[in-house]
C-alpha cells in the first residue's frame, strides 16, 4: 500500500522549527502500513526538515543559534531575493528524512522528533508524507 498525503504549515517567525510529529504518526496510522518506510519530503529551497530531540523545547532554539552562527546573513550575498544564509541553512539540514515504519509507527527514538525547519518565514509551506510498504 502507498499513500501520499500533503501538510500545509503556517510559519511565524524567520527562523523557526515546528513539531510535525503528531501529523507525521497520523498520516502512517491512516496508511494501514504496518512494516515499511515513511519519506517526509520539504520542496521547498528555504526550508527543511529534521528528526532531533523532541524533549526539551531549548533544543532547537540552541541548533537556530548555530546555525545562525555557521551561515549568517553577509553582505557579501549576491542573491536577490536577500535570503542567501536561508539557502545554505536549507543545503546543510536536507529537504528530506526516511523513517522505518515498524507496527504501524514511523519508528523514532524516545527523546526524537519530526520538526519542519523555517529559514525565511513566515510563510505557508508544504510538507509531503509517502508511506510504503505492506
Amino acid at each position: 500500500m502507498t499513500g501520499l498525503s500533503t501538510v500545509t504549515l503556517r510559519t511565524n517567525a524567520r527562523d523557526e522549527w515546528l513539531n510535525i510529529t503528531g501529523e507525521v504518526r497520523r498520516i502512517v496510522a491512516v496508511s494501514g502500513v504496518q512494516e515499511g518506510i515513511c519519506v517526509v519530503f520539504v520542496p521547498h529551497t528555504t526550508a527543511a526538515i529534521t528528526v532531533n530531540e523532541n524533549a526539551d523545547p531549548d533544543v532547537s532554539r540552541d541548533v537556530l543559534l548555530a546555525l545562525d552562527r555557521i551561515s549568517p546573513d553577509r553582505k557579501e550575498f549576491r542573491h536577490a531575493e536577500g535570503n542567501s544564509a536561508a539557502h545554505t541553512k536549507t543545503s546543510l539540514v536536507g529537504p528530506s528524512i526516511t523513517l522505518i515504519v515498524s507496527e504501524g509507527q514511523p519508528l523514532l527514538g524516545v527523546w526524537q522528533g519530526i520538526w519542519f525547519n523555517e529559514y525565511d518565514g513566515p510563510r505557508t509551506r508544504k510538507v509531503y508524507v509517502r508511506v510504503l510498504g505492506e
